[in-house]
């Protein structure tokens, strides 16, 4: 019943951002210091590098708008368990019953059997009696309730 924690894995740097150097802060940059060439006269070493400063400062504001993107991939949740069911009552406030069916294989006589499962999920969709829908596995929402209703698969012949 209960599940083990899977062990914390390390975050690994996502591609495409680059991690922020030391030396080539924009002030250390515009003093000309961290370029690779000593040759390099102050003037041109000022031109080449004030494009990459430039877009060192924009970066920052880039993931600032774009902050969720950018934790949401450092801190992925794993797949969570998804089942597709029908909706059996709808009789609760923003709460649906949902019935699960899948077959087992019967050890003894090597017949399938229907087994069917039943999973309170939230539902902000609206969706009915009759309904084919597809829930999520989310924290606890009530004492029963550990399921979201993500998507309507197939709405209910009327």
């Amino acid at each position: 019943m209960f599940r083990r924690k899977k062990k914390e894995e390390a975050v690994e740097p996502v591609a495409g951002v680059e991690a922020p150097v030391a030396a080539e802060t924009p002030e250390a940059v515009a003093a000309g210091e961290g370029s690779t060439s000593p040759a390099i006269s102050e003037a041109s070493a000022e031109v080449e590098q004030a494009p990459v400063a430039a877009a060192e400062i924009a970066a920052p504001a880039a993931d600032a708008e774009s902050g969720s993107a950018v934790k949401s991939s450092a801190r992925a949740r794993g797949n969570r368990v998804q089942k597709v069911g029908i909706v059996s009552s709808d009789k609760m406030q923003k709460t649906v019953v949902v019935r699960v069916d899948r077959l087992v294989l019967h050890r003894k006589y090597r017949r399938y059997v229907r087994r069917t499962s039943k999973f309170m999920a939230h539902d902000d969709l609206g969706s009915t009696t009759g309904d084919r829908v597809r829930i999520v596995e989310t924290r606890p929402l009530s004492a029963r309730k550990r399921w979201r209703v993500v998507e309507i698969v197939q709405k209910a012949a009327k």
